[in-house]
């Protein structure tokens, strides 16, 4: 996550904002609430507000029957207890940020899934079953990151950890690359639908692509300037909104993920602070 690899030509349409879908059945409150999956020991440590402030419903319990021993007495509901599983919305102000991070790190790929398989250096991974974990050396640098947002092995750990990620694929990356966009204080500023050099800033320590306020790397590393970031988001978030009804309202409502105890994410979201 913290170098660059060779840009591919930006030429096709963008990935479909739609927000992604989980393995288990799921409640979502509206178009763009958090969708959570949560036994009924975890319901209630859900909170009631998302990033933005605003209020989120707690989930529906989920319970399997099983039959008692006892004679005569019907069956007696116990909760089953599948994983826990959160998901961001991801609305049009989001994607152009996350395509833009791709445009950044060199993984745009034209828009393609492919550039969800390129490793660092520019070859690509056989399998998107998990991380690869395989540190490539070129004539300057050695990196083992991997993946659309150029994650670090360490980076995917904790986040796949923190949000119940299974594989390596396109739509658990644009999750965890969600999740640290909020560890550096950036979620609401994204939300904005604005591409700002605060936003550019509180981003760079974690894609070390993108110019401080001072307009160099964070790391020392290659760095894109700003403007050409700003004019590729925009025009990114233009063609997504014309493709979505309504995207600036759906905007306004997107949230972050259910703070889940048991997985961290309250910890989390409570110590994160973002680095300038």
């Amino acid at each position: 996550m913290l170098t660059l690899v060779a840009p591919f030509a930006a030429t096709a349409s963008p990935r479909d904002s739609r927000a992604t879908g989980l393995d288990y059945p799921t409640l979502v409150t509206s178009a763009l609430s958090p969708a959570v999956v949560a036994s009924p020991q975890a319901s209630d440590l859900l909170t009631t507000e998302s990033s933005l402030d605003r209020p989120l419903e707690q989930p529906a319990q989920r319970l399997a029957m099983r039959e008692v021993a006892t004679p005569g007495q019907a069956p007696i509901p116990l909760a089953s207890t599948p994983p826990v599983r959160a998901s961001y919305p991801i609305t049009p102000a989001r994607r152009a940020l996350l395509n833009t991070i791709r445009y950044s790190e060199g993984t745009w790929a034209g828009g393609q899934d492919i550039g969800y398989r390129i490793l660092f250096g520019g070859s690509l991974m056989r399998s998107m079953e998990r991380h690869p974990n395989l540190v490539i050396r070129t004539a300057r640098y050695a990196s083992a990151a991997a993946g659309a947002y150029q994650f670090m092995p360490f980076t995917w750990s904790m986040a796949s950890r923190l949000l119940g990620l299974q594989t390596f694929s396109p739509e658990e990356q644009d999750q965890a690359a969600l999740l640290l966009i909020q560890r550096r204080g950036a979620l609401p500023l994204a939300d904005g639908g604005r591409f700002t050099p605060s936003l550019a800033a509180r981003l760079a320590p974690e894609w070390a692509s993108f110019p401080t306020l001072g307009g160099s790397s964070y790391y020392g590393q290659p760095v894109r300037r700003f403007a050409e970031l700003k004019r590729f988001y925009e025009d990114n978030l233009a063609q997504l909104q014309a493709e979505v009804p309504n995207a600036g309202i759906s905007d306004e409502l997107a949230g972050s993920p259910a703070c889940l105890r048991g997985q961290l994410v309250c910890q989390f979201a409570e110590t994160a602070k973002p680095s300038l």
